[in-house]
């Protein structure tokens, strides 16, 4: 059983993510964070495999939240899913910790060819997938 977590403010955005997952990966279990405190007590408890991550978040932002939760839970992959696409906020997100950026706008069968990737245990020649 995968379990994942998404990490979004945006309702409408999270759900969308949720369907997409669901429709793809029918026995994932998703939970939902709306801010990084409620991230690390879903995480603290629910111990996912995966996590998607906005940027943007009330409180903390999603790469201060990355930061701390890579360095508590070094096994989970972290995936930045954000509308910041800027070459300044894929290399924060990668020294951050996270595994994947992608941004928002990227075709689902990308996002899902990531999970797919995760889930095999391979890694893409570059975790910057969605880019030019």
């Amino acid at each position: 059983m995968v379990k994942a977590l998404i990490v979004e403010d945006s309702v409408c955005f999270r759900q969308s993510l949720r369907d997409l997952l669901v429709s793809r990966f029918p026995s994932m279990v998703i939970e939902e964070a709306t801010d990084g405190q409620e991230a690390f007590k879903k995480v603290g408890v629910f111990v996912p495999d995966l996590i998607f991550m906005d940027i943007k978040l009330p409180g903390e932002n999603g790469l201060q939240v990355t930061k701390k939760l890579r360095d508590q839970y070094r096994d989970v992959s972290i995936i930045i899913l954000t509308y910041y696409d800027s070459p300044e906020h894929r290399e924060a997100a990668f020294e951050y910790g996270a595994t994947y950026f992608l941004p928002k706008g990227t075709p689902s069968e990308d996002i899902v060819g990531v999970v797919q990737s995760i889930l095999s245990g391979k890694r893409p020649f570059s975790h910057d997938v969605g880019s030019g």
